[in-house]
């Protein structure tokens, strides 16, 4: 019993069910039966909870976000809508989070030696909150990408989960009022949130090529000059 409870059994666990999911979704596109096979009839508070279930499993099993979003858009309008992929998003996290957690952080860890690495790993462990704010406000990292680097790093739940649930909200928005509006590709509300996504995707690469003097000077050794670059901006 106790080979099963070793690390590196948790951490082939863990990857014979990403991959299984993968595979689960490229098989089965489970995120069309969220929008083309969904029934109508239910009431809507449990259409958006079981919609919101799903959402959390298809994001676990990597299906895109945006998809999902457009998705809750286009079934339930934007305040439901809305409700529905937050809620969807925060589960999903939570499922990732967990699943990294308890299955590959203890064989992962030890081998968090790179200088990238342990950068990453120690700004999500002393900052986590708005390190992981910043990641989902800011478009460009992975979704299923920031869930499990956060569950290999030592941050706690509640700040994952409360950056999650505040951060996601503007793209998500953006995303469920362009869904909502597909059908009237032309009308301002659409325009508005297409722009806003483009915008974003283009702050965040900027900030992105901007930071990364920062992160290179956190990961380079007391002592070692790092070559062609400085630290730049706040």
């Amino acid at each position: 019993m106790s080979l099963l409870f070793a690390p590196w059994a948790r951490l082939a666990l863990l990857v014979l069910l990403l991959a299984a999911a993968g595979t689960g979704v490229l098989v089965y596109e489970p995120q069309r039966l969220l929008s083309e096979g969904w029934q109508p009839s239910l009431p809507a508070g449990p259409a958006v909870l079981l919609f919101a279930v799903g959402y959390g499993l298809c994001t676990a099993a990597f299906v895109p976000r945006p998809l999902l979003n457009l998705a809750a858009g286009a079934v339930f309008g934007s305040q439901l809508g809305l409700v529905a992929a937050v809620g969807g998003t925060v589960l999903g996290a939570a499922a990732a989070f967990g699943l990294g957690r308890v299955l590959g952080q203890r064989a992962l860890r030890p081998y968090l030696r790179g200088r990238w690495l342990t950068a990453v790993d120690g700004q999500l462990s002393r900052h986590g909150f708005r390190s992981m704010l910043a990641v989902r406000i800011f478009p460009g990292v992975p979704f299923a990408a920031a869930n499990y680097g956060a569950a290999v790093s030592k941050m706690k739940w509640l700040p994952f989960l409360l950056a999650t649930a505040i951060g996601t909200v503007p793209n998500t928005a953006a995303y469920v009022l362009a869904g909502s509006s597909a059908s009237s590709p032309t009308s301002p509300l659409f325009l508005a949130s297409f722009g806003f996504i483009a915008v974003s995707g283009l702050v965040a690469a900027v900030v992105g090529w901007r930071k990364r003097h920062r992160l290179a000077a956190v990961a380079t050794p007391a002592g070692t000059p790092v070559v062609g670059s400085a630290v730049s901006g706040p």
